[in-house]
């Protein structure tokens, strides 16, 4: 711990000494967070750039892929650097950390894109967002360690409440820098060469992260253990291969941070890609409503973490979880209310319906591009969520092609399938369909045959013409309205998803600081943390993603979060204990 050593019950003041420790480990832990976050910000461009060979929703899928990868590898960077920091000392194991992640995502500024080099692009591309995930795995235990060792007794939760602020800080940079970038070129620029510019900024954040850090001390309470000789020898063996420890390290996974790390993405990243993807509100909007929830809600990772030094961790990180599984669902469709209301208004008044047999109903993912989706079912839903047009499914009878029901209107791809081909300047692909194609925008109950006039030289692509003019007959927008988009609700409900964020994040890090020995802290803190964070909420928005793709349901993505979460609060609620009058000084 710091050289205070007040005793319960007082509020000693922050010492110059602890007030460093706290800036340096969260300035550095923030430009951490920037790089790695660079890319999830950046997800739909990256997904053009690296992954052009495959169509638009798989390269989507895909790129989200490339980023979860990062979050896979982070329970191994753990392993690897908690060990390190249990043995070596915090200090020169996160001094290490900072350096792999800031020069792999400066190189990801300068690697050239799919069309310059092939495949080559999105293998190199993946082997950095595994450097990143190693380094972030090592990063977040040795800054929580290491704050939480300087912290007086009754502090832990207020001090290293400052590192919990740093995820979103480094996300919140991150949105204001793409923003400035964006706001200075055109759409065209950068698109094509200017989001690389974030990516190259971060050296000069490694630079100064580096200097940093430099100037640091070791953890007393890791200079005294090893003065008394009382180090792990084994850290990984003491943490995972005795089931005393072990035990306990099920209990931090299960019981508090699978849920914890599912609320954070769910309000901070897949918030974001739900605007974008889903609402079709503009990337430039959406940022800064998700910036601006971030700015306003920050400052509530301190207080709870604070108030966590009063009435414990538990409650409040329970109390988080609570109201997430009870509220996403009408939060999320208040967004859609006041960022699309348009679209609202069409689900309601001409819900889509897709009729067809279950057999020939593929789940469209094909990263490699080799597959080929040209069933009646496939194209249909293609085509659909290519627009961003939610639908439900209705089993048909064996061999029936499918038909699409956009309200009352009805589009059949048998009719289509026998249009006449259009003339060979008409042959590209599918344009957007406009309202003034006829037969889909007349709310006849008859099957409707796209117009021959604007058929194009597949039945597919025929399909895909008489689908969009039915979508866009019946009110269903191709991007959201800004003019509609009512920003200060918007705002508000994306405030109040970060504000759960901060009550399941803001006292865990003292919380799981609490739950171990000194002697193997750094690594039995660092394991569940990861593959809570890195596995259950790093894979969060491509599963949920791809589950709204699969089913239609633009909500129904939320299933995976709120269930997560469910089962962490049960088992929170039943087996994980207070922490917040511990003494972590102890060493066995």
């Amino acid at each position: 711990m710091s050289t205070m050593n007040p005793t319960v019950g007082e509020s000693p003041a922050m010492t110059k000494e602890e007030r460093k420790v706290i800036f340096a480990s969260s300035l550095g832990t923030v430009f951490e967070w920037y790089d790695f976050y660079l890319y999830g910000s950046l997800s739909a461009v990256i997904a053009v750039q690296f992954f052009s060979g495959v169509n638009p929703t798989a390269a989507f899928i895909f790129a989200l892929m490339a980023f979860a990868a990062g979050f896979a590898v982070r329970p191994f960077g753990a392993l690897v650097f908690g060990r390190l920091g249990d043995m070596i000392g915090r200090k020169y194991t996160f001094l290490i950390t900072i350096l792999i992640m800031g020069l792999s995502t400066f190189i990801v500024g300068i690697l050239p894109n799919y069309e310059t080099i092939g495949i080559a692009a999105p293998i190199i591309l993946i082997a950095l967002r595994l450097l990143q995930g190693l380094a972030l795995g090592g990063e977040y235990g040795g800054a929580a360690t290491y704050v939480a060792e300087h912290a007086p007794h009754g502090k832990r939760g207020a001090y290293t409440s400052w590192i919990q602020t740093t995820a979103t800080l480094g996300l919140f940079m991150s949105l204001l820098i793409i923003l400035a970038c964006r706001a200075s070129m055109t759409a065209e620029d950068f698109a094509s060469w200017g989001w690389r510019i974030p990516f190259l900024v971060s050296v000069v954040l490694l630079g100064i992260s580096v200097w940093i850090r430099l100037m640091l001390s070791e953890s007393p309470a890791f200079v005294k253990m090893k003065a008394e000789g009382k180090e792990s020898k084994a850290p990984l063996t003491e943490s995972f291969a005795r089931w005393g420890n072990l035990k306990i390290v099920l209990l931090a996974l299960f019981g508090l941070v699978a849920g914890q790390a599912v609320v954070w993405y769910t309000g901070q990243f897949y918030a974001l890609f739900f605007l974008t993807q889903t609402l079709k509100v503009d990337a430039q909007p959406a940022n800064l409503m998700i910036a601006a929830g971030l700015l306003i809600a920050t400052p509530f990772f301190v207080i709870f973490g604070t108030l966590s030094d009063r009435i414990g961790r538990k409650p409040i990180i329970m109390a988080g979880l609570a109201l997430a599984c009870l509220t996403y669902f009408p939060i999320f469709k208040a967004i859609t209310h006041y960022a699309n209301p348009a679209l609202e208004q069409a689900i309601a008044t001409s819900p889509v319906v897709v009729t067809a047999d279950p057999a020939e109903c593929s789940f469209q993912f094909n990263p490699v591009g080799t597959s080929k989706f040209t069933t009646s079912c496939d194209v249909a839903k293609a085509s659909l969520v290519k627009r961003g047009i939610p639908y439900t499914n209705v089993a048909a009878p064996a061999g029936t092609p499918a038909v699409v029901s956009v309200g009352s209107t009805q589009i059949d791809y048998a009719i289509a399938s026998i249009a006449p081909a259009a003339p060979a300047a008409d042959a590209a692909a599918p344009a957007p369909a406009t309202p003034a194609a006829p037969a889909a925008a007349s709310g006849s109950h008859s099957p409707v045959p796209a117009p021959a006039a604007a058929a194009a030289t597949s039945p597919a692509a025929v399909y895909d013409k008489a689908l969009g003019a039915a979508v866009v007959a019946a009110g269903y927008p191709a991007k959201a309205d800004p003019a509609q988009t009512n920003t200060v609700m918007v705002i508000l409900m994306l405030t109040i998803l970060v504000i759960y964020v901060t009550m399941v994040y803001g006292p865990i890090a003292a919380m799981l600081v609490e739950m171990f020995p000194t002697r193997i802290r750094y690594t039995s803190m660092s394991l569940p943390y990861h593959i809570g964070n890195g596995w259950f909420g790093g894979f969060l928005p491509t599963t949920s993603f791809a589950m709204v793709a699969a089913t239609g349901d633009i909500y129904y993505g939320l299933w995976y979060p709120i269930v997560i979460a469910a089962a962490t609060f049960v088992i929170g609620m039943l087996f994980v204990r207070e922490t917040k009058d511990v003494d972590i000084d102890r060493i066995a």
